[in-house]
């Protein structure tokens, strides 16, 4: 159920395993692996060039002691593998996210497309499902269209579907309840006013009261702030800050690598260095920091224009500081990310076997994507979840006795 990454990936899987299953795969739109097409930019982020499963587990939020024992069986170099050996030439850029050389998610749709096709899986578009119903053995498929199907087995690769989560409710899953993760932070302050496009390579964010912490780039946008840092925090606290309806207070620490006391005596000490006290502060930003966001941090630390360092009275000196080690800003909302959009939420994790992906309490059922309430980070790493989980669960399908070794 499901024509996304996880649902094609997964009947690959299956039908290469075992040449005499009939697999199939039902897709309630007219189009399949729509979110592989548009990730990335267009250009698929298909997986991540982390290659050690304990590393790879500390970017899933939710899943990762779930996930340990799949990463075993097939990870990110399975993944490369997988698609290098059918024809698609793959690159690990600089941040560690793995794109297709040809830089065109369709060379990924269209790799899962032949290689479906060449292993006999049948399609089926604009057939949406209704509901699944279990027997003993084997399952009905109720379609959308008033028509039935049985199978032996089904997966269910169907992302944030409510419906089907309600109908897996109804057979006795739990569901946790959705939250947006990856998400930017809606801020309205004058520290932030005209800095659209403004970066910094490295700040720390605390948001103390959740009791969360990252480190990484920041981006100001027109409405907050954004980039790797951000959506980082908002991934791990993804249902903290639901609970606080997206409104809270976090700490940007603009120089995370300066203990506070040491940077205001770094500070302090250019009022009387000869190479300094003659300068502008305003006028010359330090620690590599944007020359605009520099001027509107001091502009907060109520520094003149006109003032050179040595103008500066240490009060004034030790205020710049602050603010630079510590700058609130209350976060009033948040803004998702349409084409990477990533729920927190789905299919309650000790129900399901992470060997197989298989359900716990309806034999022949499984699991693979985002109908699981596994989520992860930016850069590859939720396709990985889904290439992993389908690849396990479609052997597991065709074979009772697999353990993905």
């Amino acid at each position: 159920m499901g024509g996304g990454a996880a649902g094609v990936f997964a009947a690959i899987a299956a039908a290469e395993a075992s040449p005499d299953t009939t697999v199939h795969v039902f897709e309630k739109s007219a189009t399949l692996l729509g979110k592989v097409l548009i990730s990335g930019g267009g250009r698929c982020n298909v997986t991540h060039g982390c290659f050690d499963p304990h590393e790879l587990v500390a970017y899933y939020p939710r899943g990762h002691r779930e996930l340990l024992g799949p990463f075993t069986k097939f990870a990110c170099g399975d993944t490369m593998e997988w698609f290098t050996d059918r024809g698609v030439d793959l690159k690990i850029e600089d941040d560690g996210r793995v794109f297709p050389v040809s830089n065109q998610s369709s060379s990924i749709a269209d790799c899962l497309l032949e290689f479906a096709e060449r292993a006999g899986v049948t399609f089926h578009l604009r057939h949406g499902v209704k509901r699944i119903e279990a027997l003993e053995p084997g399952f009905v498929v109720h379609m959308e269209s008033g028509d039935s199907q049985t199978f032996d087995r089904v997966l269910v690769a169907t992302g944030g579907s409510k419906k089907m989560w309600d109908n897996l409710q109804s057979m006795g899953h739990s569901i946790v309840p959705p939250v947006a993760s990856l998400f930017t932070f809606n801020i309205r302050d004058p520290r932030l006013k005209d800095l659209a496009g403004v970066s910094v390579p490295k700040v720390r964010i605390t948001l103390p009261v959740g009791g969360f912490e990252t480190e990484g780039p920041l981006l100001i946008t027109h409405w907050g702030l954004s980039g790797p840092a951000v959506l980082k925090l908002s991934s791990f606290g993804a249902r903290w800050m639901a609970q606080q309806d997206y409104r809270f207070n976090i700490f940007v620490n603009w120089i995370p690598d300066e203990d506070p006391e040491d940077l205001f005596e770094e500070l302090n000490g250019y009022r009387k260095d000869f190479d300094f006290q003659r300068k502008r502060v305003v006028s010359n930003a330090l620690f590599g920091l944007p020359l605009r966001l520099w001027k509107s941090l001091c502009s907060h630390s109520r520094i003149p224009e006109t003032a050179n360092w040595s103008d500066l009275p240490k009060p004034v000196v030790r205020r710049l500081a602050e603010t630079l080690s510590e700058s609130s800003f209350q976060v009033v909302d948040k803004s998702t990310f349409k084409e990477e959009f990533v729920t927190a939420g789905g299919v309650a994790l000790d129900e399901v076997n992470f060997q197989s992906f298989e359900s716990r309490l309806v034999p022949g059922l499984f699991f693979a994507g985002e109908a699981l309430d596994i989520d992860a980070l930016t850069g590859g790493f939720n396709f990985q979840a889904a290439w992993t989980g389908a690849w396990l669960a479609g052997h597991a399908m065709v074979d009772s006795s697999f353990q993905g070794d």
